[in-house]
């Protein structure tokens, strides 16, 4: 023999072959690659179709979650910009409020001391007329005076002789009984 390894699979049947092809190899290969073929779309069927069914519907899940997430989103910014935006018209109204109040306050106050004014006015008025009244009074009352001390003097004066130094001394009389106050005033 020469170098050369022969390897028999069974027997000596197979002669100088390292291993035999013959039919029955070749039926149990086929086989074998039916069974593997069957067993492959079995598990497909089995195992691999719904692996991917609930990846598919996972995917969907994440997938609607996510838009779900972006629409919220979205939502939040919108709700967001309307709430800065009436906050800004809730400032600008309570600003116009005050603005209109601080006004109203303004005009009533000014209409009080307009009021205040006018009311002093007449009471000074008043005043003016009682002290004129007064005055008036106190006219009255001192020419009515004068003309009792008048009336007595007269009195006097023809009761007692028309000397001049008795009618003088009657008149200083007369005065001091009047007190100098009633001829200054």
């Amino acid at each position: 023999m020469s170098g050369v390894i022969k390897v028999a699979l069974s027997g000596n049947a197979l002669g100088d072959y390292i291993f035999g092809l013959d039919p029955q190899l070749l039926v149990d290969a086929l086989i074998t690659m039916i069974a593997m073929f069957a067993l492959f779309v079995l598990l497909s069927y089995l195992l691999f179709n719904p692996a991917r069914n609930m990846l598919e519907k996972r995917q969907n899940f994440i997938k609607e979650q996510l838009d779900t997430a972006a629409k919220e989103k979205e939502t939040a910014i919108q709700f967001k910009s309307e709430y800065d935006t009436k906050l800004k018209e809730v400032d600008k109204e309570a600003e116009e409020i005050l603005s209109e109040t601080r006004k109203k306050a303004m005009k009533k106050e000014s209409a009080i001391i307009n009021e205040a004014k006018e009311e002093s006015a007449r009471i000074l008025e008043r005043a003016s007329r009682e002290v004129e009244l007064e005055k008036s009074k106190v006219k009255d009352d001192v020419k009515q005076e004068i003309i009792a001390v008048a009336s007595v003097m007269a009195g006097k004066i023809v009761a007692s002789s028309l000397d001049e130094k008795k009618q003088s001394q009657l008149i200083a009389d007369t005065l001091e009984e009047m007190g100098d106050e009633t001829w200054l005033s």
